[in-house]
């Protein structure tokens, strides 16, 4: 039985629609719209990203027969006002003004997307413009007036209120519309005379008033953006059946999709599996850097946006939390692989915020089948920010990159938990000395799903062989004198304060623990051996050079302002003694130098060598990297795994890469107070060196190397 076509009459439509009781869009417009054959809109401000909102119900209404006319403000500038001053057209300024807006409407993808679908309804003759202003003698102002009127064959339904025809209008804003029904007795007066008003203005009949058409004017913007925003149709893909990847065209919408062309590694394969498997909740993602985790991750992210896009289960808005800028700016390039201009959120709120609210906007109101928000760790813990997330009511997937930077207490505690779907990146997700935080973490995200070492890694070619070569280097009697004092006052902390381990960082156990670190991470002797190391490689290309960071303790101790820090000599080595084309890439390196050292040291044309700090520590993307000089000690795993991780990458002809690390030997003490805490301390830089040694081409030699090592301090179960 064929049901007959919806009626203004049929259709439940109240008398008022207030923000605190009924949804503007879904409870009045898109009703309304399905039973006209007409929709008359005058506003003080129209944004062709509200078509988007509309949407599907725009789209049914054209397909119909249904016809709109609009008639709207566009927002004057001091420099128009300027240019009527000069004696410019009036007519002219305004075209001008109402096409800057479309213009700049467009940098927003949300508001693109209807821009098109405007220029689609133009094309097909179901939609005209015509734009308004007040013309009083010497006077020209803005039209404000808010009335709209929809028709079918017999009724009307007109109405007037608060909002503008924009998605803060229908959506972010409180407000509220005034109902009136032709068929209703008390209604059909007001109804009539709203229908007339703007007939009148449509005409150009009504007094203070000009109005004039301004579709052909915009005929060719539209057209431009109608053609963008066309439907793309998805080619035939055939897989081997049992194949988790599909491979669809990226959707323009806000969705995540596979690219053609993306080779998806296997173990990525089974990483997103076992991540499904677990529900898409609660999941700690562990591979070893280099091994595509952003590609894993986002591949995740598409698999499950086409899940819910295959239930009609809603829109799907994905975040994603990185520690630094430049590690947003590399997400967001991935992104756009998977057919996503994501926002990138950070710096100024002012640079990405209104964007962002209007991707909110069009997903509450499905507008839109998803987003992605790509956003550092400041921002996403910044109240502005989490403002934002609270307002959106739809699936969340959380993608957290180096997650075990959000197991501190002030970015653990703003993770939304109302993310049903959570996804947790590190090569190393336990937090350093920090059981509570590491804890929280797996609370949040949940237990680690896949893992895959550094071994597996090589050997299913993600990432490179390598060869490790050790050097041992000793202590100046300063640095021995110093060495030992700090150690006898950690031991006699130790007697009161019980294990290091528990040590809290800011605790004066915890600096004088620090203190010794920096003693060994800034030995003077690693430069003399550095450059017996340099001098094997002098004709090598993209080396990598990691520096203690800030200044020896003998010179914070003693106050020396001369004695230069171990950048600064490595540096003078390398780039003056040696004449290797060298630079320094640092916190203290703008944006726009790193981004052009980092080209410049893939290029391998005039930068030799990269020398650093913590800088190129998390996700710096440096796959050409082959030598690493690892000056700085270090027994956090993070550090060291990650400083390996960036040397292993794979390569355009790169096959194998070289590490040399600086082992610094504590002086012998005999005496037996400093005994044990020296032990303890050189058993740690032996696991990070076994570490190193186990998957390297070169294990029997580097053991081999360390022996008499683990003899002088008893340490041969290490």
């Amino acid at each position: 039985m064929t049901r007959d076509p919806a009626t203004l009459r049929t259709t439940p439509i109240h008398g008022d629609y207030r923000s605190d009781r009924a949804h503007l869009v879904e409870d009045f417009y898109l009703p309304a719209l399905a039973a006209s054959t007409r929709y008359d809109r005058a506003v003080g401000y129209f944004n062709a990203s509200v078509l988007a909102v509309l949407g599907h119900g725009l789209d049914e209404f054209a397909h119909h027969g249904g016809y709109m006319r609009i008639v709207a403000s566009p927002q004057l500038r001091t420099e128009d006002i300027d240019q009527l001053r000069a004696g410019y057209a009036l007519r002219a300024v305004l075209e001008h003004a109402a096409l800057r807006d479309l213009n700049e409407a467009a940098e927003d993808p949300q508001a693109a997307a209807g821009i098109g679908q405007l220029g689609r309804l133009v094309a097909h003759g179901r939609l005209d413009i015509k734009l308004a202003y007040i013309l009083d003698r010497d006077r020209v102002g803005i039209y404000h007036e808010k009335i709209g009127v929809f028709h079918d064959t017999h009724d009307t339904v007109a109405f007037k209120g608060s909002a503008n025809e924009t998605l803060p209008g229908l959506v972010g804003n409180f407000e509220s519309v005034e109902v009136f029904r032709s068929w209703l007795t008390p209604d059909r007066e007001r109804a009539q005379r709203i229908a007339r008003d703007f007939d009148d203005l449509w005409h150009d009949r009504t007094r203070f008033l000009r109005v004039f058409t301004f579709t052909d004017a915009a005929r060719p913007l539209l057209d431009e953006y109608a053609t963008r925003a066309a439907p793309h149709t998805a080619p035939r893909t055939t897989l081997p059946d049992g194949t988790l990847i599909s491979l669809p065209r990226p959707h323009p919408d806000g969705t995540l999709a596979i690219p053609i062309g993306l080779t998806v590694r296997d173990y990525q394969k089974h990483a997103v599996e076992a991540w499904f498997a677990h529900g898409c909740r609660g999941i700690l993602l562990r591979m070893a850097t280099g091994t595509g985790k952003t590609v894993t991750a986002l591949t995740g992210g598409a698999q499950l946006a086409k899940q819910i896009a295959h239930h009609d289960a809603g829109p799907l808005l994905t975040v994603v939390v990185a520690p630094y800028q430049h590690l947003v700016d590399q997400w967001a390039t991935d992104i756009e692989r998977f057919g996503v201009t994501p926002i990138r959120a950070y710096e100024s709120v002012g640079a990405w915020h209104d964007r962002a609210s209007a991707l909110t906007d069009a997903l509450a109101l499905r507008a839109a089948s998803g987003g992605v928000i790509v956003t550092t760790n400041a921002t996403f813990s910044g109240d502005t920010f989490q403002t934002l997330l609270a307002r959106h009511r739809g699936h969340l997937l959380m993608i957290a990159d180096e997650v075990h930077n959000l197991g501190a207490q002030r970015l653990r505690d703003r993770l939304p938990h109302t993310a049903a779907y959570r996804l947790g990146l590190s090569a190393t997700p336990e937090r350093w000395f920090d059981d509570t935080g590491t804890a929280a973490l797996q609370q949040y995200f949940g237990d680690i799903v896949f893992e895959m070492g550094i071994g597996d890694a090589i050997r299913a070619g993600a990432l490179c062989r390598y060869t490790y070569t050790p050097v041992l280097v000793e202590l100046d009697d300063e640095e021995s004198e110093l060495y030992g004092r700090v150690t006898e006052a950690i031991a006699k902390a130790l007697a009161t304060h019980g294990n290091a381990d528990d040590a809290d960082a800011d605790s004066p156990l915890g600096m004088l623990l620090r203190k010794r670190a920096n003693i060994l991470g800034h030995a003077r002797a690693k430069i003399p051996a550095l450059r017996g190391q340099i001098l094997r490689r002098l004709d090598h290309r993209h080396q990598l050079l990691y520096c203690a960071e800030g200044r020896h303790p003998l010179a914070t101790d003693t106050h020396t302002t001369d004695e230069p820090t171990q950048l600064h000599r490595a540096m003078d080595l390398v780039g003056r003694e040696l004449r290797m084309p060298t630079a320094s890439y640092t916190a203290q390196t703008p944006r726009p130098q790193r981004l052009e050292l980092l080209h410049r040291f893939a290029s391998g044309d005039d930068l030799q060598v990269l020398a650093s700090m913590r800088c190129l520590d998390e996700g710096v993307d440096i796959p050409a990297a082959r030598t690493a000089y690892l000056l700085a000690s270090s027994s956090n795993p993070r550090q060291f795994i990650q400083r390996r991780g960036r040397v292993l990458r794979r390569a355009p002809g790169k096959d194998h890469a070289d590490i040399v690390d600086f082992v610094v030997i504590p002086p012998d003490d005999e005496g037996g107070l400093r005994r044990e805490t020296e032990r303890r301390m050189v058993a740690r830089e032996l696991t990070r060196v076994t570490e190193f040694a186990r998957f390297s081409d070169n294990e029997a030699t580097t053991l081999d190397t360390l022996r008499p090592l683990r003899t002088r301090f008893g340490l041969h179960d290490i």
